[in-house]
């Protein structure tokens, strides 16, 4: 395995080459496929699985570990949660050719629980931040204007200067701040050179004996709860109606069928719901900067996503085969007349007719 990662991470795009080439060629698949939709889809699936891993592979290079990229020596929620969703339509497909439409419900739940159950660990382990696209992405990018006092021993990094009698953080980056970096730096060189043998030797023995500084926690749930308030307690549910809704949603169908609409308006209601919360922490502006949530550009995008899933609801039943079926026909018939935009219009119709049809379980995660 150790081989094999070394030849992805020292051929990256002889790698990604390969992978296009590989899913161009599954749109020619033999037609000794076409009487089941398992072998494609099933093709498709592990094509994706390899794509997966071998991102992760590049992923966590060592020479990308001080980019943000999550160590290698973590488990790889992102990659599971890949394979899980290229495997779910494998699954789908396989349960409705041998148990039937009815049954398949039962498979279908048991996917999306191990989805559920696999993002909020990795809700849990990243210290409660936001998944971006459901957890695919790792969201490892800094909160920015975070006090450094929160963040004892990790967060920014800084230079140390001495201000009647109190340590202060520079910045870094500038030209003041490595400056003075370096005057503290030369300064505790030239303390240990001047100091005595037995002081040194006092100094090395207290040093062992002392626990050492405490590094970067990440916040428990208790800790968001008590800092952060009644914005924690909404962030929090709102991520967690994010992670459990195609689980609800799946959990209704196999109840009461794909044709009930109980099943469209509660999934609905949570996205809803689950959004304004999210979105109500975002507007918050209220006082004391230690209770302000921080979010950051990819969060903030990901909320704008999330409030786009609402398209999705229009492609999924009833919905769909009442109102936007008959809308997609009567657009196809009134563009008909037009020879080259109504060819290309029947096309896109019957693709998305029958991408609907073959897969009635969209779960929009």
């Amino acid at each position: 395995m150790e081989a094999y990662k070394k030849w992805v991470r020292r051929n990256k795009d002889y790698v990604h080459s390969l992978e296009s080439l590989a899913n161009g060629l599954t749109w020619l698949l033999p037609e000794r496929f076409s009487s089941s939709e398992i072998g494609p889809e099933a093709v498709t699936a592990a094509l994706g699985i390899i794509t997966a891993i071998n991102e992760h592979i590049i992923d966590t290079t060592p020479t990308q570990m001080h980019a943000g990229h999550p160590e290698p020596s973590s488990f790889p929620y992102s990659l599971c949660i890949s394979a899980m969703k290229d495997l779910e339509t494998v699954v789908e497909v396989a349960a409705q050719q041998y148990y039937g439409d009815d049954k398949k419900w039962n498979f279908i739940a048991v996917t999306e629980a191990i989805k559920v159950c696999i993002r909020l660990a990795l809700f849990r382990k990243s210290g409660y931040k936001m998944l971006l696209y459901g957890g695919d992405t790792p969201n490892v990018e800094k909160h920015p204007n975070i006090p450094t006092s929160q963040h004892p021993g990790g967060g920014f990094p800084g230079a140390m200067s001495h201000n009647n009698g109190h340590f202060q953080v520079q910045n870094p980056w500038n030209l003041e701040g490595r400056a003075l970096s370096a005057l503290n730096r030369f300064g505790e060189n030239a303390r240990m050179v001047s100091d005595p043998v037995w002081l040194r030797r006092v100094q090395h023995q207290r040093s062992l004996m002392e626990p050492p500084r405490p590094v970067f926690q990440r916040p428990s749930l208790s800790t968001i709860l008590s800092e952060k308030g009644v914005h924690g307690a909404l962030f929090v549910m709102g991520e967690v109606l994010f992670i459990t809704r195609p689980l609800i949603y799946v959990l209704f169908i196999r109840k009461y069928g794909i044709r009930s609409w109980i099943p469209w308006f509660l999934s609905l209601a949570v996205d809803v719901v689950g959004t304004g919360f999210l979105t109500q922490v975002v507007k918050s502006k209220y006082a004391g900067k230690d209770r302000l949530f921080q979010f950051t550009a990819s969060e903030k995008d990901e909320l704008k996503r999330r409030k786009l899933l609402w398209a999705l609801y229009i492609m999924r039943d009833p919905f769909f085969s009442k109102y936007t079926r008959q809308r997609l026909e009567s657009t196809e018939k009134l563009l008909e007349p037009v020879p080259l935009i109504g060819l290309l219009t029947g096309k896109i119709v019957e693709l998305i007719i029958g991408a609907q049809t073959r897969y009635t379980y969209m779960s929009g995660s």
